[in-house]
């Protein structure tokens, strides 16, 4: 059984997704513990596949027995097996979380068919990171986008379905781009396994067939990154679907685009392509990362609600992702593969945290946040430490990844990079201490005293904080921020790894 845990780790929360909507026309909580059960699971067993990695290197599981590159190979290394732990950890913790929440932002009868679809969503996801077949990663790709659509309009907003039916316009159009390119290095090479393309490549680098391919995919796995000026698709999805989902599909979505992306451009091609382009590919890549980081930052100083203000901060952390992808260094490789664990856990937590307030509330505006902290003290303890991390505060996550990229840009000579990253900290400060001022040093709305002139004939909020099972998630994720910002070593020891051989 234990040699099959690849293949386990895809085919559990997919049987289960078919089960899940079965028995939750019985009762929709049977599906909640089915989806719990499932994606524990999976999280288990890719700490046991990271430990395998680990000791013995590169997993190569053959699907039905077949050698590749005739049969589809499931491949796990440093690189994916780091995607997969944070995926499956960001489904459980969602798992769990959803218990509650969805009774406020799911309709009862939508209940059964939610799950069953978060299991597809996840299913995906995991079958994108672990495939060793680049055709395969393309249908998973639709296996997620497909869940993902449905995942968002099912918020209750009518918003939410204009929100889904972008996503589904510009997914299309995405995964087109990318099939396209899979289209042309089949075209030229006659093999779709990516150890096999590795190898058979550097022959044809030189042909307008495979810089034309090399176009496609990297365009359509952007707009799924949603990379600028390509991802004006997300504040919407983010801000109009569930909590849950926003979380993550925050948390998980954009790692697993910059996964493929990154798979793509240094095992399908190596850094020898790039020598060889036409083009400074680098440094258009670095243009759109600079763009991403600034514009996401200043958009989401521009909000009034908080979900969307995290969703625009997301736009700036895929920059900082595409940032260190575009140095072409192991220092700048390793700060993107932290930001990848870094930001699951930020947007986790800040997006969980949310998703308590909404609860309690059914608010979303940055102005009804005042005064939360005495009401939901440990919902906003895990905002507050989550937003803390996401400046850069140091003994957190976000100090670790902006230094490791601050260092790689000055290795590469790119100082001015520098400046870039700390004054996107300092608009990250300024939006986020906005927030933070509000809930512990204000009063809430309509309990200003009247003696200091301020009437805002409001009734105050009255909220509890969350319960238990909204609480556990979002605080343990909140705290990992801390403990992954002390204890750096072990992710950053695992992203070194899986760098080193990247660009080897």
């Amino acid at each position: 059984m234990i040699k099959h845990l690849p293949a386990l780790l895809i085919v559990i929360p997919l049987l289960t997704a078919i089960i899940t909507h079965l028995i939750g026309r019985i009762n929709w909580v049977l599906s909640w513990y089915a989806v719990t059960i499932a994606t524990f699971i999976s999280f288990v067993i890719s700490l046991s596949l990271l430990q395998t990695v680990l000791v013995q290197g590169r997993i190569s599981y053959w699907m039905g027995g077949w050698e590749p590159p005739w049969g589809i190979e499931y491949a796990i290394d440093y690189l994916n097996v780091f995607v997969l732990i944070i995926v499956s950890f960001m489904a459980f913790a969602g798992a769990i979380y959803s218990r509650n929440n969805i009774n406020v932002e799911i309709d009862d009868d939508r209940k059964p068919f939610f799950y069953s679809v978060y299991l597809l969503f996840v299913t995906g996801l995991m079958g994108m990171v672990i495939t060793g077949d680049i055709f395969n990663i393309y249908v998973f790709l639709e296996i997620t986008s497909l869940s993902g659509y449905a995942l968002v309009a099912l918020g209750k907003k009518r918003q939410a379905l204009v929100a889904g039916f972008n996503y589904l316009v510009m997914g299309t159009v995405g995964a087109t781009f990318f099939l396209l390119g899979i289209g042309y290095l089949y075209l030229m090479t006659g093999t779709l396994n990516i150890a096999d393309l590795a190898a058979r490549l550097p022959e044809f680098y030189q042909t307008k067939a495979i810089f034309t391919a090399f176009a496609f995919i990297v365009v359509g796995l952007s707009i799924k990154l949603a990379v600028f000026p390509l991802g004006f698709w997300l504040p919407n999805a983010y801000t109009y679907a569930p909590s849950t989902v926003s979380a993550v599909m925050a948390a998980t979505g954009s790692k697993v685009a910059a996964y493929a992306l990154i798979r793509v451009m240094f095992t399908v091609f190596t850094l020898n392509f790039f020598a060889e382009t036409p083009f400074n590919f680098q440094y258009i890549l670095l243009i759109f990362a600079v763009a991403a980081i600034l514009v996401g930052s200043i958009m989401a100083l521009a909000q009034t609600d908080i979900k969307k203000m995290l969703a625009f901060s997301s736009m700036g952390q895929i920059g900082y992702i595409v940032l260190g992808i575009s140095l072409m260094s192991v220092t700048g490789m390793i700060g993107s593969l932290v930001v990848l664990l870094n930001d699951a856990l930020m947007k986790g937590a800040l997006f969980f945290a949310v998703g308590a307030v909404v609860y309690r509330t059914g608010l979303t505006s940055i102005e009804n946040f005042r005064g939360l902290g005495k009401k939901m003290p440990w919902s906003m303890a895990a905002f507050t430490i989550a937003g803390l991390s996401m400046t850069g505060v140091p003994l957190t996550v976000g100090f670790v990844s902006k230094w490791y990229l601050a260092v790689a840009s000055i290795e590469s000579g790119m100082w001015w990079l520098v400046p870039i990253i700390l004054l996107s900290s300092l608009l990250t400060a300024i939006y986020f201490w906005r927030i933070i001022d509000s809930i512990w040093l204000k009063p809430a709305p309509g309990e200003e005293s009247l003696e200091q002139g301020h009437d805002y004939h409001r009734t105050p909020v009255k909220a509890n904080d969350a319960p238990l099972s909204m609480l556990i998630p979002t605080f343990t994720i909140a705290v990992l921020c801390i403990v992954f910002g002390v204890f750096a070593y072990a992710p950053v020891s695992l992203a070194e790894k899986a760098a080193v051989i990247l660009l080897k």
